[in-house]
C-alpha cells in the first residue's frame, strides 16, 4: 500500500499532522509498501518561510522517515522519488493542474467564474442574514459562450469551479466511518482553479494522489464535507478513486478542538519541552485508537505490526498532558540504568562540571530513574550532590511527620550519634536504616521523625530519593558533614 502525509507550510508541524502520518506511515509499513511525504504549497499568502525545514525535521526527529517524496539531507531540502516533483508549487510550474482544469472545462464538468471578489462577499452576507450555508449561487455557470470569451479575451480576472451535479446522491464507504452519503444540491461548486493559476487543494490533491500512485488518503475528519468534490473530480477525469480514511479531531479537555490556547500544539514545543519522540508517538497513536488490550506503551515497531484502521474510534479523542506526562515517566523507566546515566551527565555536567567525571554518577542517577519525567530535571534532582544545599529550619521541620523546630537540634544530634558508629566500610543504605531503625525501637522518636530531617540536611529539598540512599551514595564524610552544619544552623536559631 502507498501512502502519503501532505502537510501545507503554514507553520509548524501540529501535532494532529504528525498523528496523521503516524497513522499513514504505520499502513503503509505493515502492507510493505511506501509512504511518502509531499508537501501541498499552493496557497502561496500562507506559506511560511522555513516551515518545510521544520515538518521534515519534526518528522525525522520521531522517526517517521519518507521513502520517497521530501526529506533532509545534509541539513537541506531535497526530493527523492520517481513521480516528483513533490512540492506542488514546482508541479505547478509544469502546467500539470491548468491542462487537468481545462480538461474539465472541456468535459462540462466545470466552468469559468468571472465574480469579483466585492460579488461573493456580498452573496455571502446575504445568505448569512438568511441563515442558509454558504455555497456559490452558480450567476456564471450559463454565461453565454460568446461572453466567456469576450471576457477571457478582455484578460478578465476569473477562476474555475467544479460543477456539482445537484441531483445526484453520492455514496462512499469510509475505512473508518463507513458509508457515507452526501446529496449534490449541499454541496458548493468549489474552486479549483485560481486567478493566480495555482490549484486549491481540492483539485492539486486528487491530481497528484492519482498521479503518485496513491491507495489510501487518510486525513482529519475535518475534510468529510469536501469528499464529495474530490470523489467527482476522481470520477470526472475516468480515474479510481483511492480509499478514503477520516481520523478524529483532537480535542481540549473540555471537549473543544485542540487549540493553543489550552496546549501546546506544535511538535516542536513538545521537542523542546523534553519528551522523548518515542513517547509523543506512543500518546499520538492512542488518540483515537484502541489496540483492544491493556498494554499502554508501544514501540514504533510494535506499532506496526498491531495498529489497524478498525479500530480507530470516530468521536473525537482528548489531549490529556497528565497522560503524555505519565507516558513520558514509563518510557524512562524502560531505559537501562547504564543508559539513563549517561543521558543525564552532559545535562548535569553543565552545571556541575565534576559530573562529568564522577565515577559514582551512575548510582547517583539510579536515585531518580524512577523519580524524574524530563531528562533535563536531573540537574535539579542531583545538584545537591555536587554542592552544598541551602538549610533552614521550615526545611527540616515537618508537621506531618511530627518534626517540630524546637526539637531539631536533638533530633540532629541524635542521627550524628547512629551514623558516626558507622565505618566507611559499612555505609550501605541497609546498613544506615538498620542502624535507625534501632535508634527508633528504642521509643524515643518514630521513623519519620529520623528520616525526614536527614533526607531534607542533606538534599535541601522537600522532596527526593530515600534519605538513606541519598547518605550512601553522598557517602560518609559529606553526610556527616552536612548534618553537623544543620545542627549548628538550627541551633543558632533556637
Amino acid at each position: 500500500m502507498r501512502t502519503r502525509f501532505a502537510p501545507s507550510p503554514t507553520g509548524f508541524l501540529h501535532v494532529g499532522g504528525l498523528r496523521t502520518a503516524l497513522y499513514s506511515y504505520l499502513l503503509a509499513k505493515q502492507t510493505g509498501g511506501q509512504f511518502l511525504l509531499r508537501i501541498e504549497d499552493t496557497d502561496q499568502e500562507r506559506t511560511v518561510e522555513g516551515a518545510v525545514e521544520s515538518i521534515v525535521r519534526s518528522l525525522a526527529w520521531a522517526g517517521i522517515s519518507p521513502d520517497e517524496g521530501v526529506m533532509m539531507e545534509d541539513g537541506l531540502v531535497i526530493e527523492r522519488g520517481s513521480k516528483g516533483p513533490y512540492i506542488q508549487s514546482r508541479r505547478q510550474a509544469t502546467g500539470i493542474y491548468r491542462e487537468h482544469a481545462e480538461q474539465l472545462l472541456a468535459s462540462g464538468h466545470a466552468y469559468r467564474c468571472f465574480c469579483t471578489t466585492e460579488r461573493l462577499e456580498e452573496m455571502r452576507r446575504q445568505q448569512e442574514a438568511r441563515k442558509q450555508a454558504p455555497m456559490y449561487d452558480r450567476q456564471c455557470l450559463h454565461l453565454p459562450e460568446n461572453d466567456v470569451k469576450r471576457l477571457i479575451e478582455a484578460g478578465t480576472s476569473h477562476v474555475i469551479r467544479l460543477k456539482v451535479p445537484h441531483e445526484r446522491t453520492i455514496r462512499f464507504d469510509d475505512d473508518i466511518r463507513g458509508t457515507m452519503t452526501f446529496q449534490g444540491h449541499t454541496v458548493d461548486d468549489q474552486v479549483l482553479l485560481k486567478s493566480d493559476g495555482f490549484p486549491t487543494y481540492h483539485l492539486a490533491h486528487v491530481i497528484d494522489d492519482h498521479f503518485m500512485d496513491i491507495d489510501l488518503v487518510l486525513r482529519g475528519e475535518e475534510w468529510l464535507s469536501s469528499l464529495p468534490k474530490h470523489l467527482l473530480l476522481f470520477e470526472y477525469l475516468d480515474w479510481k478513486a483511492p480509499r478514503f480514511a477520516h481520523v478524529p479531531l483532537l480535542l481540549n479537555k473540555d471537549r473543544t478542538k485542540l487549540s493553543k490556547r489550552q496546549n501546546a500544539v506544535s511538535v516542536e514545543e513538545y521537542i523542546a519541552k523534553g519528551y522523548l519522540p518515542e513517547v509523543l508517538l506512543n500518546f499520538l497513536a492512542m488518540l483515537g485508537w484502541n489496540p483492544g488490550t491493556t498494554q499502554e506503551t508501544f514501540s514504533l515497531p510494535e506499532l506496526v505490526e498491531q495498529f489497524s484502521l478498525d479500530r480507530v474510534q470516530k468521536s473525537g479523542a482528548v489531549f490529556d498532558l497528565e497522560k503524555l506526562d505519565w507516558l513520558q515517566g514509563q518510557w524512562i523507566r524502560k531505559i537501562p540504568v547504564t543508559d539513563f546515566a549517561e543521558r543525564i551527565r552532559p545535562i548535569v555536567g553543565k552545571e556541575y562540571p565534576t559530573a562529568l567525571h564522577d565515577a559514582d554518577f551512575e548510582q547517583k542517577a539510579s536515585l531518580i530513574h524512577e523519580r524524574i519525567t524530563f531528562f533535563h530535571e536531573a540537574s535539579a534532582m542531583l545538584g545537591y550532590f555536587y554542592e552544598e544545599p541551602g538549610i533552614t529550619t521550615e526545611l527540616l521541620a515537618n508537621e506531618k511527620q511530627k518534626v517540630k523546630p524546637e526539637e531539631l537540634p536533638t533530633i540532629l544530634t541524635t542521627l550524628l550519634g547512629i551514623l558516626e558508629v558507622i565505618p566507611e566500610k559499612d555505609w550501605t543504605p541497609e546498613r544506615l536504616l538498620t542502624d535507625v531503625k534501632g535508634e527508633v525501637a528504642k521509643g524515643t522518636w518514630k521513623l519519620g521523625q529520623l528520616l525526614w530531617p536527614l533526607r531534607s540536611a542533606l538534599t535541601g529539598l522537600p522532596y527526593s530519593p530515600g534519605a538513606v540512599e541519598v547518605a550512601a551514595a553522598l557517602e560518609r564524610e559529606k553526610t556527616l558533614a552536612r548534618l553537623k552544619r544543620a545542627r549548628e544552623i538550627v541551633s543558632a536559631l533556637s
